[in-house]
């Protein structure tokens, strides 16, 4: 696992996505489609893959976007699927987009946005959330699941502060 200095083209690649996504599940989405992870930071080092954050009623309703979204290459994985359906595209093996369409009533909904957005706001846990990734890509090259669960504490803890309002 590599993680890249912030490339100003991500925020574009996630605009292209969303343009593709919405005429294509737009009659399920409640919350609208949302550039998350650590691409929709400016200045944040990042894997290269765009999260796209999709907000939908519930996940019973939007089963169908698992069939609608094949088309444009995404790949369907039943990862943590009691809170999310989780795409990876082009293929699990070399990813350059995850699409996570989540119930915007959920807890995962609302702290995806908040997290993205506090790293935004506060210059320093940005950078110190930079060094951490790099270390954890550095102890966990190829395991994705341990360089994840590694930053949950840090993550938890800048919720905590964000639910603070800073």
């Amino acid at each position: 696992m590599t993680i890249k200095p912030y490339d100003p083209a991500w925020p574009a690649l996630f605009e292209r996505e969303r343009l593709l996504l919405e005429p294509v599940i737009g009659e399920f989405l409640v919350g609208g489609i949302h550039h998350v992870g650590s691409t929709a930071v400016p200045g944040l080092d990042a894997k290269p893959v765009i999260d796209i954050l999709a907000g939908v009623r519930d996940l019973a309703d939007a089963r169908p976007c698992i069939d609608l979204v094949a088309p444009l290459g995404y790949c369907y994985a039943p990862y943590l699927a009691e809170e999310m359906h989780w795409f990876c595209k082009p293929h699990p093996s070399k990813r350059t987009h995850h699409l996570h369409l989540v119930p915007t009533a959920s807890e995962r909904y609302v702290d995806e946005l908040r997290f993205r957005d506090y790293l935004r706001e506060h210059p320093r846990t940005r950078a110190e959330y930079g060094r951490l990734k790099h270390d954890l890509a550095a102890r966990f090259r190829s395991d994705r699941e341990a360089y994840t669960e590694a930053k949950t504490a840090f993550v938890r803890d800048a919720l905590r502060r964000a639910g603070r309002g800073g």
